[in-house]
């Protein structure tokens, strides 16, 4: 679904080059649950943002469903993102004078669907997550753990190839972090999604399939056990 080839991420500050990534293999599968942990300044921040088509490496190539995205335009990505890429954040970016449905039906709105087809789909995705009942409540009225859920039902709600994740549990508390995972887990087995997660919590990073390092710009990917972690 996502290929990364020899990905390199270069800053020019003045007369000065900085390599942030410096040649990055990745090929994330349907269904794949993977974590990449990194300390600040480590590369994964940019990483994620050349995942989610919000910004271009310096070289190599990147292919989401096999096709090439270098080669688009700005309007194209941003078509080319709503339709396979969802995204959560850590502080959930919900609008707050939209309700749940209407924050969950954001990326639907945008491809010009038509309002029945995008209410049902947002109301079936909001069902799915847990939020069924609060379909009318605003962010204010939510609480840490309910506003993760809406936003993780936004990031679905258009059946993407890939949900980024970017420290989605890092506002919360531990038993509802704990919930907010068993929450991707089970919807990332059952929608055959592939999700990514970007966090600093060893724990968060131990309940995925796949796990990896990003450190001075380079990834090392666990080989062995990352794979059979959150397998159950």
């Amino acid at each position: 679904m996502l290929e990364l080839s020899d990905i390199r991420k270069v800053y020019r500050l003045g007369p000065v080059e900085v390599e942030v990534l410096r040649g990055i293999d990745l090929r994330v599968e349907a269904g794949d649950l993977m974590s990449i942990m990194g300390p600040s300044g480590s590369g994964k921040s940019t990483l994620m943002n050349i995942l989610g088509l919000l910004g271009r490496p310096t070289s190599g190539s990147y292919r989401v469903g096999g096709r090439d995205v270098s080669t688009m335009n700005d309007r194209e990505l941003s078509a080319f993102r709503n339709e396979h890429i969802g995204f959560v954040f850590q502080s959930f970016n919900l609008l707050g004078h939209l309700t749940a449905l209407e924050n969950t039906a954001l990326p639907l709105v945008y491809r010009g669907l038509a309002r029945r087809e995008v209410r049902r789909r947002a109301q079936a995705i909001l069902e799915k997550v847990g939020m069924g009942e609060r379909l009318d409540h605003r962010p204010d009225q939510l609480s840490g753990g309910q506003k993760q859920r809406v936003a993780i039902a936004r990031a679905l709600v258009g059946a993407p190839s890939a949900v980024l994740a970017d420290e989605p549990t890092g506002a919360l508390d531990s038993d509802t972090a704990d919930e907010v995972m068993q929450l991707l887990i089970r919807l990332n087995r059952e929608e055959q999604v592939a999700v990514v997660i970007i966090t600093h919590d060893p724990v968060v990073s131990m309940l995925c399939r796949r796990r990896a390092l990003i450190r001075d710009g380079a990834l090392l990917e666990d080989p062995g056990e990352a794979r059979e972690a959150g397998a159950a």
